[in-house]
């Protein structure tokens, strides 16, 4: 009986064509597209609670490249829903990126790994996209979203982006067959006042593995070249609905700065990317302090555990900041302090540091003269008690500790934040 020769110079292996038997066996499908995904790269930004499925299943379906870009560390709260990682992997503080490409290589060993542990920035961007034939964003935050948008149509390559939060999520494939790219839909970016990080919002874990697992599907469409992509689509997920909605979007813009008529995007002068668009103020995150592309999750504040101290804003002077040891021996010596926990209030409530009074940073200007009140000497004549301003990894009380300093009020901040309290005090501590 006739059929597919599947052995010969540039065939499938006898493994190939076990390993792919289910993929090879659809039609439309067969050993032409298997060997098109075999010749093909993925690059992944993140390789969090979207990343994992999107690794694990490009990794399963036999794409022949895969990059990994992330700089944080697994952490035990990532565990719910990045599922590339392992709980000895959260215990021994792994890298994303390393744990992400071992439990790939555990998958499937015929997959080659490009693991980037640098994370993605104005200066390497380019250089990190150009291998791929496709990225694939898993990012958490605005500035990666659009610094990923701008290398992909300054190179060519096609984007399938996603984000999840709460119960909701999106997908689209950009800049892909002439269709839009991501400023075409979002032009600017969104204020930080309007970005909700999950560390606020909260995720269900199983949305963000739906909305990678469709990244995967996309990816894998377009490397193999089957299939309707969702180019020009928008998909939207209702998780607690049990509803998807697919959106029609506008085409490519005349006047967008990245792929319209007269782009005003460019690449700067040592070949990267100007890093000024990507410059906090206008966009959620800290780029101009050093935020690496990450996976979905983060908080806006810099990496995991081990990378805190390599992304960290740096805001402050030195006198301006505590060291959590120097604050533990104050709380023990009983010296008078206030003790001021920036963080959502969600969080504190979860777990926060003894006798912190929590003041959300968003909250900061409208309750300046509650602190005040607060950080008031308890006796006549006293000095103002002074203010150890603390969050979850040390880059928001930088922001609350020059607002409490402009305003009067004696502050420092606790470098490191929590994660740091947990490392160098309390182990035990449920850092969150």
């Amino acid at each position: 009986m006739g059929g597919p020769t599947w052995g010969g110079e540039g065939g499938l292996s006898g493994e190939e064509v076990e390993r792919y038997a289910r993929q090879t066996a659809l039609p439309g499908f067969g050993p032409d597209a298997q060997l098109r995904l075999r010749g093909s790269a993925a690059l992944v930004v993140g390789a969090g609670g979207l990343g994992s499925p999107v690794l694990l299943y490009l990794a399963g379906a036999g794409v022949g490249r895969l990059g990994i870009v992330d700089r944080d560390a697994v952490e035990l709260s990532n565990l719910h829903r990045q599922v590339a990682h392992s709980t000895a992997a959260a215990a021994a503080g792994a890298h994303k990126s390393e744990s992400a490409a071992a439990a790939c290589r555990a998958l499937n060993p015929l997959v080659n790994l490009d693991v980037h542990r640098e994370g993605l920035s104005p200066a390497n961007a380019l250089d990190l996209v150009s291998p791929y034939d496709v990225v694939v964003d898993c990012s958490d935050n605005a500035p990666t979203r659009y610094l990923v948008n701008d290398a992909c149509v300054l190179l060519g390559k096609p984007l399938v982006s996603a984000a999840a939060i709460g119960t909701e999520g999106q997908l689209s494939v950009y800049h892909h067959r002439g269709g839009p790219c991501y400023r075409c839909l979002f032009p600017e970016p969104p204020a930080p006042r309007h970005c909700q990080r999950c560390s606020e919002a909260g995720v269900l874990g199983a949305v963000p593995g739906v909305m990678g697992t469709l990244q995967a599907l996309e990816a894998v469409k377009v490397l193999a070249d089957v299939g309707e992509s969702l180019a020009g689509r928008l998909l939207l997920f209702d998780a607690l609905a049990g509803r998807f909605q697919s959106v029609k979007l506008r085409g490519r813009q005349p006047g967008c700065a990245a792929c319209g008529d007269a782009p005003s995007l460019a690449r700067a002068a040592g070949g990267g990317l100007d890093p000024a668009p990507y410059a906090e103020g206008g966009q959620c995150g800290p780029w101009a302090a050093g935020r690496a592309g990450g996976g979905e999750g983060g908080e806006g504040e810099g990496g995991g555990a081990g990378a805190a101290a390599e992304g960290a804003l740096r805001l402050l002077g030195d006198s301006e900041r505590l060291s959590c040891q120097e604050a533990f021996a104050a709380q023990e010596r009983g010296e008078p302090h206030l003790l001021l926990d920036v963080r959502p209030e969600r969080a504190f409530r979860m777990a926060a540091l003894r006798n912190s009074v929590n003041v959300p940073l968003a909250d900061l200007e409208a309750r300046m003269g509650e602190v005040r009140r607060l950080a008031a000497p308890g006796e006549p004549g006293a000095s103002a008690r002074p203010v150890i301003v603390v969050c979850r990894r040390g880059n928001d009380s930088q922001r609350a500790v020059q607002a409490l300093r402009a305003a009067g009020v004696a502050a420092r901040d606790l470098r490191g934040g929590l994660y740091a309290w947990k490392r160098e005090v309390d182990l035990t501590f449920p850092a969150c």
